[in-house]
């Protein structure tokens, strides 16, 4: 097996323990230029709230989207999203 096999290997086996705990997760996804964050429902099959930095609100706050500051921004939103829509844990 190689690096990337491992590596999915393993992400799997996360998602299946925290899919059988039914507990929601927090997914980011983050790129050279941007960067994005999910709140997947405990199923695993619905994704609750997500953000990112492609998104116009967030655009007009921020010069580059793959940063510290772009970051700090996509934390305070989705969290403010997450409460918005009832995500407790």
């Amino acid at each position: 097996m190689n690096n990337v096999n491992n590596r999915l290997r393993r992400a799997r086996k996360t998602r299946a323990k925290i899919a059988e705990l039914k507990v929601t997760r927090l997914s980011v996804h983050r790129t050279n230029t941007h960067i994005y964050a999910q709140i997947i429902a405990g199923t695993g099959d619905k994704v609750i709230v997500s953000a990112s930095t492609v998104e116009a609100e967030v655009r007009k706050n921020i010069k580059n989207g793959g940063n510290v500051e772009a970051a700090t921004a996509i934390g305070k939103l989705i969290a403010e999203k997450a409460i918005k829509a009832g995500v407790t844990t």
